[in-house]
């Protein structure tokens, strides 16, 4: 773990103050402060025979682990060395009190100019498992980004059996070319995005792909040990199946929660998710592929359908084989792409570890319905574009293309009354009914762009039904939502019958997350408290989706109708 100690002026951030209290009264529990450098910086590496130039932080890709404890604090110096603007999001960790660390750009912050810093200061708090953190500014997430292990508090123990081993797995996408450059051109076009040149693991092909095999990660284990791995799906657009060849995967936890374990062959993340899964190493000693290769789930969309692998070596193995070769891995018989059947199966089996720490009242104060998918813009500029029947491509949640803005960020704007920055009035319903999944009309398909927040009061019981809608195609999105962690009380086909639906919901021992698998052509319900204020972004984490518009934002205001119990903006905190 590279944390270290440096001098810090306590009176430059009065959130710092708060946080260093925190720590004091938490020294009992033996909470530790950790403190990072991160330098964002261009890198040349090399992938697929050839050299690039990517962003990294610290040269590492991907970048830096960063291990803590239930209840430590962080204090993370970023500095832009690089030529793009750039900020930091610590998915899933629920910044309580502290919005202004959460890191989207134009949401809770102005993005970091090349050759500024801005330190992020947040804490820990009821959260044990799986996080990761990236890049939240444009697609600089492809190369940026990293994992967050939270273990539990010193004196308490995992609710497993304690692994030999724990490795992080984190699962990515490469191009070759500069992601920022093919965000640009689909941009410039109103096409989707080029596809990208291979998936990775742990930044590497794998040896399925050129010029690879000679870094193809390796993994050792000594037969009978249990291994905790720890596999985050950093993919920038593809959700992804998981497999290791003949061993089968315990599930023990995803999103930095507790759940109850079950065993499985096949796993599926949507960007944005992590698992924790058990894997006893009890097979002859040899080699053995972990392999992930995409799950698509819309029809006649162009993907990646390459497969990267890591190995998975048993220490006894002998070097030759029978024939005096050495050993070729096994290979995993994966899924088919469009395998909808097998992520169905999976997801449903997801429980919450302990039906007493689930508090979910049968009582909603809002009931939210929301459709989210694709649709397409008329073309602009012209004269030609490269979507459907000369369209630029779109994205929306309740026909509300979402634009983030320039002129400050929807936290500071709100927060010190900047006016025309955003709008309170996103629609809580679509603003017309129609059959979501079936064949939608063409008046229905062009959304309205707009910067719509939708105004939650403290402390209300949120229920949100997101419902994928067939405009272009139905699609399964995995949804994430900034600030919180949700039940996912029900997930179905078609479209949402609230009499019906409503009656099978989970209210017992609901699995809680923090990005939500909305299936293609379903939907799926989330419930939470609205206990912490700010504003909170909630989107596809599909980065092309999130770029064509599909997101919104919440404002969550404390119990007297304002957000100044959070504190001021940073000292340090970028300005547009």
């Amino acid at each position: 773990m590279e944390a270290y100690n440096v001098y810090v002026n306590p009176w430059s951030n009065s959130l710092f103050l708060s946080l260093v209290a925190f720590a004091l009264i938490a020294s009992f529990a033996n909470a530790e402060i950790h403190y990072h450098d991160f330098v964002v910086q261009a890198t040349p590496v090399k992938r697929l025979c050839k050299t690039h130039n990517i962003i990294t932080v610290n040269g590492q890709y991907p970048g830096p682990t960063l291990e803590v404890r239930d209840g430590d604090s962080l204090i993370v110096k970023v500095t832009n060395s690089a030529r793009y603007n750039v900020t930091i999001h610590w998915h899933g960790v629920r910044q309580i009190g502290t919005p202004w660390a959460d890191g989207p750009e134009y949401v809770t912050q102005c993005p970091i100019q090349p050759g500024d810093t801005y330190t992020y200061r947040f804490t820990i708090q009821n959260q044990a498992g799986t996080l990761w953190w990236h890049a939240h500014s444009k697609w600089l997430r492809a190369t940026v980004f990293g994992a967050l292990i939270i273990y539990p508090k010193l004196g308490a123990s995992y609710p497993f059996p304690k692994p030999k081993l724990e490795i992080p797995i984190l699962l990515g996408e490469w191009w070759n070319k500069d992601p920022i450059d093919v965000l640009k051109q689909a941009t410039f076009t109103g096409a989707g995005p080029a596809i990208s040149d291979a998936y990775t693991i742990n930044g590497q092909p794998g040896d399925l792909y050129r010029c690879s095999s000679q870094d193809t990660v390796k993994f050792i284990v000594d037969s009978g040990d249990t291994v905790l791995l720890r596999i985050i799906n950093a993919a920038l657009n593809q959700q992804l199946f998981f497999m290791v060849a003949n061993h089968k995967l315990t599930v023990v936890g995803a999103d930095a929660a507790y759940h109850k374990p079950f065993t499985t062959r096949t796993i599926m993340l949507g960007p944005g998710q992590t698992t924790n899964v058990l894997l006893t190493a009890d097979q002859p000693p040899g080699y053995y592929y972990m392999a992930a290769r995409a799950y698509v789930s819309a029809q006649n969309v162009p993907f990646d359908n390459t497969t990267t692998t890591a190995v998975l070596e048993y220490i006894s193995t002998p070097c030759k084989s029978n024939q005096g070769f050495p050993s070729i891995p096994i290979v995993p018989l994966l899924p088919a792409y469009n395998d909808t059947a097998t992520v169905t199966t999976f997801l449903s089996q997801f429980r919450s570890l302990s039906t007493s720490s689930v508090k979910i009242s049968k009582e909603i104060d809002e009931n939210l319905f929301f459709t989210v998918g694709l649709g397409f813009f008329n073309c602009d500029p012209g004269p030609q574009c490269q979507g459907p029947n000369n369209t630029r491509f779109a994205a929306s949640m309740n026909n509300v293309s979402f634009v983030l803005p320039t002129q400050a960020s929807l936290l500071q704007a709100y927060y010190q009354g900047i006016p025309g920055i955003f709008t309170t009035d996103f629609p809580p319903v679509p603003p017309i009914k129609f059959d979501y999944t079936g064949n939608v009309s063409r008046a229905l398909w062009q959304p309205i762009p707009g910067t719509k927040l939708y105004k939650v009061k403290f402390g209300s019981k949120v229920q949100i039904v997101l419902q994928d809608t067939g405009i272009f195609t139905t699609e399964a999105h995995p949804i994430h939502l900034h600030g919180y962690q949700f039940y996912i009380v029900g997930q179905g086909f078609g479209n949402f019958i609230p009499n019906q639906d409503t009656a099978n919901f989970n209210l017992i021992d609901p699995p809680s997350r923090n990005t939500v698998i909305v299936p293609v052509g379903g939907w799926a319900a989330i419930r939470f408290v609205a206990d912490n204020p700010g504003v909170w972004f909630m989107h596809c984490h599909i980065d092309a989706h999130l770029t064509w518009g599909l997101a919104m934002a919440f404002l969550v205001e404390n119990g007297a109708g304002e957000l100044q119990s959070i504190g001021p903006p940073p000292e340090d905190l970028p300005q547009c």
